[in-house]
């Protein structure tokens, strides 16, 4: 049986539909709910790979959020010094980010919403999305971005956006960060829009009301969603 950390910053922000795979799959997951106080365990090795999910917070609030130190302290044994599969969403992605070298910066314009995800040539050659067509839509929710991995020679980009570079980086072979949210289930929407932070940014970008129509919008394209989250699953399992 395999052994899955999974790093959470609030609880309603899990591998949504990608954690039902994983049970399904009868993966033994440990999950570490940080903003409660939750330890990350000394022993790292005994687990396989590592899910780190996203938050309302930003990297770079560590008097706000303390336990933020250890957790890049952890990310960065598990990814650099363990060599072990990761996969980050949003602000696991950007944890990533900062742990290897580069900086997570205010975006000039916040994305929140049901937008285009442009694949690069790079993706033909990727263990995890060489099958995934050259453009998506996935759900966005952020105003920070990972920048400045240009002169990291062990990262390669593999998607952007309008406004996002690095909207999918890999470091090395074996660790992901993904910027959007493709994990999410028919109920992520309406969830996320009862967190303070969350609807703050969606009604600034979008206007008051915004989450009836981005929850309509997110389950149109829910179907689609969850089809690459299945192959994204089922390509990392392949790492393990």
């Amino acid at each position: 049986m395999k052994n899955i950390i999974v790093l959470q910053h609030i609880k309603i922000e899990d591998p949504g539909y990608i954690k039902d795979l994983m049970i399904s799959d009868g993966i033994n997951l440990t999950t570490i709910e940080l903003d409660e106080g939750e330890k990350i365990p000394n022993d790292l090795n005994k687990f396989d790979a590592m899910f780190c999910m996203g938050g309302p917070m930003d990297t770079w609030m560590e008097n706000e959020y303390p336990w933020l130190i250890e957790e890049k302290k952890k990310i960065k044994e598990f990814v650099i010094d363990l060599k072990k599969p990761y996969l980050g969403f949003c602000l696991g992605c950007q944890l990533l980010g900062e742990v290897i070298g580069g900086k997570v910066v205010k975006s000039s314009k916040p994305e929140i919403g049901m937008l285009d995800i442009d694949f690069l040539e790079n993706k033909k050659k990727d263990q995890l999305f060489s099958t995934f067509p050259d453009k998506i839509k996935s759900l966005q929710w952020h105003s920070y971005e990972v920048q400045d991995l240009e002169n990291i020679q062990s990262v390669t980009l593999i998607a952007s956006s309008g406004e996002t570079k690095y909207q999918i980086f890999k470091f090395h072979e074996h660790a992901y960060g993904i910027q959007f949210h493709i994990e999410i289930k028919d109920t992520t929407v309406s969830d996320w829009g009862c967190v303070p932070e969350y609807k703050s940014a969606l009604e600034s970008q979008l206007g008051k009301g915004a989450l009836e129509k981005f929850d309509i919008d997110a389950k149109i394209n829910m179907p689609s969603m969850n089809k690459y989250s299945t192959i994204l699953y089922n390509n990392f399992k392949k790492l393990i």
